[in-house]
C-alpha cells in the first residue's frame, strides 16, 4: 500500500503538471472506485483551475477556484500516470489541462478513493476528523509523544500505526524508526523512557524525509503494483529482510503482529 512518503512524492510529482492549470476534461470510466463518485464531480472539476496541491496523512488533496477540494487515496494499487501512452482497463478516470497535459487514475484492485468536498469543510471529512498530527509537522515532538502515550500498555508499534496518535504512518516506516530508535516492536508504548522517545521521533522524521528524497519527483520511480517505495528500499535497515545481517552483524527476524509482518534486529532493539 502507498504510505505517506509515495503520497508525497506522487504531489510533488504532480504539481508541475496541475498547479495553475484549469482543467478541460475531467472523465470517470466507471461509477467508483472503493466506494462510489460523487454524482456531480465531473460537472464541479471541468473547467475549474488547480489552485493547489498537498497532503493530509496517506491522502491527497487538489485544490480548486471554485472552493472544491478532490481528496484521492490510492489504497492498494493505485498510481496517477502522467502523459500515458495509452489507456487501459485499469485506467479509471481521465483528466486534461488547458497546457494538453493528460493524467490517469490506475487503480488495479481498485481499494482507492476519490471524494470531493467543499475546502472549507475539509476539517470536517470523516477520515480527517479523529487523526493525530502530521509526523514531519513541528507538532509531532517528544513532548506531544511523551504525553500521548502515558500509561499506554499496547506495544508501542501498534501504536504509532493508530491515526489517532498520529497520521499517515505505515507498516515500512514504523519498522525503521522503532529500529533507528533501538526499540523493540513489542515493548508497551508507555514504558518508553523520555530519551528513547525523543529518538523514536527523531527516527520518524528522518526515515520519512530519506524515504521522499529517494522517491524522487517523478511518479514511475517508485509506482509499482506493490506500492513498495523503489529507491528507498534498497535502503532498508530491517523491513523485508528476514534472516539477512543487521548492521550489528546479527540476523535480523520476522514476526506477525495483527496481520501485519513486523521486522526488527533482537540485538539492536531490545529496550
Amino acid at each position: 500500500m502507498p504510505e505517506l512518503p509515495e503520497v508525497e512524492t506522487t504531489v510533488r510529482g504532480l504539481v508541475p503538471v496541475l498547479e495553475g492549470r484549469r482543467l478541460t476534461k475531467f472523465e470517470t470510466r466507471r461509477a467508483d472506485l472503493r466506494r462510489a463518485f460523487a454524482p456531480d464531480l465531473r460537472q464541479r472539476l471541468t473547467g475549474a483551475t488547480v489552485t493547489s496541491l498537498g497532503r493530509r496523512a496517506k491522502y491527497g488533496l487538489i485544490g480548486t477556484d471554485r472552493g472544491d477540494t478532490l481528496i484521492f487515496h490510492l489504497g492498494m494499487s493505485g498510481r496517477w500516470r502522467i502523459d500515458p501512452a495509452d489507456i487501459g482497463a485499469h485506467d479509471h478516470v481521465l483528466l486534461e489541462t488547458d497546457a494538453g497535459r493528460r493524467l490517469s487514475l490506475n487503480d488495479p484492485r481498485r481499494f482507492g478513493s476519490l471524494d470531493l468536498v467543499r475546502t472549507e469543510d475539509l476539517p470536517l471529512y470523516g477520515p480527517f476528523t479523529k487523526m493525530g498530527p502530521e509526523p514531519l509537522g513541528d507538532a509531532f515532538s517528544a513532548d506531544y509523544l511523551i504525553t500521548a502515550l502515558e500509561g499506554r500498555t499496547a506495544p508501542i508499534k501498534a501504536l504509532l500505526l493508530d491515526q489517532r496518535i498520529v497520521a499517515g504512518l505505515g507498516n515500512i516506516y514504523v519498522c525503521e524508526a522503532l529500529h533507528m530508535a533501538g526499540i523493540t516492536p513489542t515493548r508497551p508504548g508507555g514504558r518508553i523512557s523520555a530519551m528513547r522517545i525523543g529518538r523514536l521521533v527523531e527516527g520518524v522524521k528522518l526515515v520519512l524525509a530519506a524515504a521522499i528524497e529517494a522517491g524522487g519527483s517523478t511518479l514511475r520511480d517508485y509506482a509499482r503494483p506493490d506500492g513498495e517505495l523503489g529507491y528507498f528500499s534498497k535502503q532498508w535497515r530491517v523491513y523485508g529482510r528476514e534472516g539477512e545481517a543487521c548492521q550489528c552483524g546479527a540476523l535480523i527476524r520476522r514476526r506477525t503482529d495483527s496481520g501485519r509482518s513486523t521486522f526488527f534486529c533482537p540485538r539492536c532493539q531490545r529496550s
